[in-house]
């Protein structure tokens, strides 16, 4: 199964090398993966040492769990890790994350696939749960305005509101979501943002 170092693999190739412990499957994904996930890791945290050593640790762990780690994608597995230790980041307040950059710079490159949707599910399950829990009026006039893409004035002929008072909902509604995120609100918020205009 081995290929020379400029040979492409897919992550499926990876992933099969990995489990079959192959002597030389860490430094071929470590090869192959390492660039991505770095620039991935930069562009979030807007730090190029902070995203390097980030890279490292999710690496390292791997090296050091290449006995015993059963996993389906070796990619996914990456991006998890890499989404990991920028929680554990935002939540020790040493960074401001980035995921609006990051992401759009995925999807420019392509490099953003199904493999990585583990991650997105994750967090919009989180996401959707905090939008149900908003109040009635308020999650109605949320989701016209992020999902159908209705303006301001829009929602208030619809919904007999002044103009000010469905800014005031939205706001209001942008901070419950904030506060019902709580240290991974910066995480969660972006994927929204990304996620309904997806949509």
């Amino acid at each position: 199964m081995r290929k020379s170092k400029n040979d492409a693999y897919t992550d499926e190739q990876l992933t099969a090398i990995w489990l079959h412990q192959d002597k030389n499957a860490f430094e071929l994904i470590y090869n192959h993966y390492f660039k991505l996930i770095y620039n991935f890791s930069r562009k979030m945290l807007q730090d190029e040492q902070q995203a390097e050593d980030a890279t490292q640790q999710i690496f390292a762990n791997l090296y050091e769990k290449k006995e015993k780690l059963q996993i389906t994608s070796i990619k996914s597995y990456l991006f998890q890790s890499i989404r990991n230790i920028h929680i554990d980041l935002a939540r020790s307040k040493k960074t401001r994350i980035d995921y609006i950059a990051a992401f759009k710079d995925l999807y420019a490159k392509g490099e953003y696939s199904t493999d990585n949707q583990v991650i997105e599910k994750d967090l919009l399950r989180q996401i959707e749960k905090e939008i149900d829990n908003l109040p009635p009026r308020m999650k109605a006039i949320f989701i016209m305005s992020r999902q159908q893409y209705l303006s301001n004035k829009e929602i208030a002929e619809a919904e007999g509101l002044s103009q000010q008072t469905v800014k005031n909902l939205l706001h209001r509604a942008m901070q419950k979501l904030r506060r019902g995120l709580s240290d991974m609100f910066l995480l969660n918020l972006m994927w929204a943002i990304l996620w309904w205009h997806k949509k």
